[in-house]
């Protein structure tokens, strides 16, 4: 059997933790042979801890022949301790009349600790994802306090998004999910981010003329992708939890499973597509080795509204990283 690899989970006792823990157990991220050793993140308040201590049990009762051990923390040191995998879940959300730029900065003091922690204490080839909001610039936050760790360790997830696209695009179609390839989102995880259904085929074929419709592509699909996770919150009363796991699980995946598909990932900007310095934004990328990615810059052809929408993904992460400048390592 391999040795176990440890990976770091945060935020472990809330809804997507819940979801994702069993599935990473199981194999679903790192593969049907490879044992993991959970290493568990929460805050360090009694109800929490007693709280993750119960989802541990409940990992006990599923008796997953892969979950070497486990470990529960309230200190990201601890949780963070040669971890080969960390997977930013935790984060604080947005309250009513909070500001995007107070959220930022929220959020941008547990990343600062959280990145510091890593840089410091995990395996030196570790990778972190961010799937906590606003994760694009979480993930930049975190990566610029590490001095020992690249940049191109950290990656924020975009997939959920994608997903979202592939199903909204196979469903217009009447076809199987599968059918739906080489839809790529490009930018921020937020409703500014573009799904690029220009590029996208299905059965082979251009996406939009299987569609047909072009004005459902612009003004229906894109809305219903971008804005997703808002309608969720207001059907169900609380934010997307099993499939933001499943998207996690599907990041992990890819990034760990060299081969030639494509998927979307906020990686660090190198200025592909025309994102600024130092931001993190979703582009496409493939898969050369476990964990290492390299960013496709051909093939992928924009027409004027494409570059407009990728131009407003652009400004929205550059105010962001503006607004927490001072927070950058």
């Amino acid at each position: 059997m391999k040795a176990p690899i440890r990976v770091a989970v945060t935020g472990a006792a809330g809804q997507i933790g819940y979801s994702i823990l069993p599935r990473i157990a199981a194999g679903e991220a790192f593969g049907p042979d490879q044992p993991v050793i959970l290493q568990l993140l929460e805050l360090p308040i009694d109800e929490v801890q007693e709280a993750l201590r119960g989802v541990a049990m409940e990992l006990d009762d599923c008796a997953f022949p892969l979950l070497h051990d486990y470990v529960l923390s309230g200190d990201p040191r601890v949780a963070f301790a040669d971890a080969d995998w960390c997977i930013l879940v935790g984060a604080k959300p947005r309250g009513p009349g909070m500001e995007r730029a107070d959220l930022l900065k929220d959020n941008g003091k547990i990343f600062i600790e959280q990145g510091k922690a890593i840089d410091d204490v995990a395996s030196a080839h570790c990778r972190t994802v961010v799937v906590g909001n606003p994760c694009n610039t979480n993930c930049m936050i975190a990566a610029s306090q590490a001095k020992r760790l690249p940049a191109e360790h950290f990656t924020a997830m975009t997939r959920l998004d994608q997903n979202r696209a592939q199903t909204q695009l196979a469903r217009k179609a009447g076809v199987p999910i599968t059918e739906v390839e080489r839809i790529i989102i490009f930018g921020n995880h937020s409703p500014t981010m573009f799904a690029d259904f220009g590029n996208a085929t299905i059965g082979g074929r251009p996406a939009a003329d299987v569609v047909g419709d072009d004005a459902w592509l612009k003004d229906e699909f894109l809305p219903t992708v971008g804005k997703r996770g808002a309608a969720i919150i207001a059907a169900r009363g609380q934010s997307s939890a099993a499939s933001a796991a499943n998207a996690a699980i599907d990041h992990v995946r890819s990034l760990h499973t060299p081969g030639d598909a494509l998927h979307s990932v906020a990686v660090p900007s190198d200025g592909s597509y025309g994102f600024g310095d130092g931001i993190w934004a979703s582009v496409p990328v493939r898969t050369a080795a476990p964990g290492t990615f390299e960013v496709i810059r051909d093939g992928f052809e924009h027409d004027d509204f494409a570059r407009e929408k990728l131009s407003v993904t652009n400004a929205e992460l550059v105010e962001e990283r503006d607004t927490v400048r001072e927070m950058l390592g």
